[in-house]
């Protein structure tokens, strides 16, 4: 769909998403008309949310790399998802099926069949795309790493010094009073 958008719209487009978000480089891709669905587990049934409109799909310069919104036409609340591994997709058209990482679970109606297809391959393969970078970086973080020039066997754990100084402070705090 982007090749239906002028130079200018994408432009435009772009400059509106960044307001929100200024990691945002990129459009992947958009449909302008769908509609999102929540699920209710206590009453097994969809319910509508109040936000439907244009579907944007993103690449961003920092983690999470890739993310959705729906620019919402009915009020001021959009939806935005960041995309990462966690995020499970189910095509049953004309609905992309999600679960996000706080296990929350969506529906997006997606008024042209095609679009929906196309998005849901995107989707898959954003989701794919994020998994990999994710076992790229843990296996990073198994192999030593050079911190301040120094050779470290254990990955810094910043927590675990924040504690051991708060332990010393107060051991030592006494004696300053």
């Amino acid at each position: 769909k982007m090749e239906l958008l002028s130079r200018a719209e994408q432009e435009m487009s772009l400059a509106a998403l960044k307001q929100h978000d200024p990691y945002i480089t990129s459009i992947a891709d958009l449909t302008g008309q769908v509609a999102l669905y929540t699920f209710c587990p206590k009453a097994n049934q969809w319910e509508k949310t109040d936000i439907e409109g244009t579907l944007f799909v993103y690449r961003r310069s920092a983690s999470p790399y890739h993310g959705f919104t729906i620019v919402n036409r009915l009020n001021m609340h959009n939806l935005v998802e960041p995309v990462n591994k966690d995020l499970e997709f189910q095509l049953h058209e004309p609905f992309l099926l999600y679960r996000n990482a706080s296990l929350s679970i969506y529906s997006i109606w997606f008024y042209d069949k095609n679009d929906c297809h196309r998005i849901a391959k995107l989707m898959a393969d954003v989701v794919e795309e994020e998994t990999r970078r994710s076992q790229q970086a843990a296996r990073d973080k198994q192999s030593p790493s050079q911190a301040n020039g120094c050779s470290d066997q254990r990955p810094i754990d910043i927590l675990e010094m924040l504690s051991r100084a708060k332990d010393e402070y107060e051991r030592v705090s006494p004696l300053v009073k």
